[in-house]
């Protein structure tokens, strides 16, 4: 049972839902209890029991994740977080939020995504923490250069906003050592409408990120009064609301499907997309990824967007370098190989409402778009 009408390639992502979510949040409507509650902590019991760790701390979005994190790692002015350009602008904005600078690293051409060698030329004297963004879903392995990076005292916190569910081998996101942070955003591979999760490495961390949830306040929701609360610190409210956990559990219940479904979808366009020339499809390594975009790579890519659109084909980019926009120039480096991706990926309809025929549909007017653009 889906509760959206079902869009089709016209939309580039979209929200899948079960059926469940509806009646889980007119239950908390029921009960008036609309903040974080006892609902918000059994989301992240499930998250928890989910990956296999002991602890997670849910927050209102991927950005308060990674803002928290970097505050709980110690980063502050003065650092330097080395961070691929090709991300969502909110990676960047946590890093400034927290008073360092970025410092922005290149990307392996065939992942989209960092690589230990890339990292390691990056690296600086002022170097706080390293963000791999595990970009489309793709698990990134930085075990080679770990012990290097802790011996420098150099946190790694993962962007994992695309990869909740993902693994590198056996392991999932989330249990290998990394500070990770997960969005539960309305479009992401399990959705809550909006929220975040910060999976911490020590119990130190988790109390420091539920004290920054809650505006610094050392009490839980269920231990203070509101006459009597103790501020330690600082923070922000950047709790998550039981009725976005309430949608984040029912979704959790039906993630083995939402996993199978996406690589199904992902393995269909890959072998729709086969036979056309002048298309590399960005692999997230779909084996061991839960995809959450499905990429390519064209020559004269304006041209194939505009026409794509003109058909009524939701195309997007993602995402223009952050290197090159105007509020980030300070830190703006020559990063060739970010660049050029930046100058031919397109993101093709990609969201689990699509069937077969629709992506039948969508690479026919690619390929035409492609000849098209070749010819002009």
């Amino acid at each position: 049972m889906t509760l959206l009408p079902r869009p089709d390639a016209s939309r580039n992502a979209s929200p899948y839902l079960y059926g469940q979510e509806a009646v889980a949040v007119a239950r908390i409507l029921e009960s008036g209890q609309y903040g974080h509650t006892d609902v918000t902590e059994e989301f992240e019991r499930g998250i928890a029991a989910f990956l296999g760790v002991p602890d997670t701390v849910a927050v209102a979005s991927g950005t308060a994740a990674l803002h928290s994190a970097l505050l709980a790692a110690g980063v502050g002015p003065g650092s330097e977080v080395v961070v691929p350009s090709m991300t969502f602008c909110a990676t960047i904005q946590a890093i400034l939020a927290v008073g360092a600078t970025p410092r922005f690293a290149d990307i392996d051409p065939a992942t989209m995504c960092v690589s230990d060698q890339l990292v390691m030329e990056a690296l600086s004297a002022a170097t706080a923490a390293v963000i791999p963004v595990l970009f489309g879903g793709r698990a990134i392995d930085l075990s080679t250069i770990q012990g290097e990076l802790d011996a420098r005292g150099i946190a790694v916190v993962e962007d994992a906003a695309h990869a909740f569910g993902s693994r590198i081998g056996s392991r999932l996101v989330g249990t290998t050592g990394a500070l990770t942070c997960f969005s539960f955003g309305p479009i992401k591979n399990l959705t809550c409408g909006q929220g975040g999760m910060v999976i911490p490495r020590t119990p130190q961390e988790a109390d420091t990120i539920r004290r920054i949830r809650l505006l610094g306040v050392a009490q839980s929701q269920n231990e203070r009064t509101t006459t009597t609360y103790r501020v330690d610190g600082f923070g922000l409210r950047y709790q998550l609301s039981s009725i976005n956990a309430a949608i984040g559990l029912a979704q959790l219940d039906h993630f083995t499907t939402t996993e199978q479904t996406r690589r199904t979808l992902w393995h269909t366009y890959r072998d729709a997309l086969a036979p056309l020339d002048g298309v590399r499809l960005v692999d997230v390594d779909a084996g061991h990824a839960v995809p959450h975009l499905c990429q390519i790579r064209v020559s004269h890519r304006d041209q194939v967007f505009a026409e794509l659109q003109s058909q009524n084909i939701a195309v997007g980019v993602h995402y223009p370098p952050n290197h090159l926009q105007p509020a980030f120039a300070p830190w703006r480096r020559s990063l060739p190989a970010t660049e050029q991706a930046g100058e031919e990926i397109l993101s093709l309809p990609f969201h689990q409402h699509l069937t077969e025929t629709d992506i039948g549909q969508v690479v026919a007017v690619l390929g035409r778009a492609i000849q098209s653009a070749g010819g002009s």
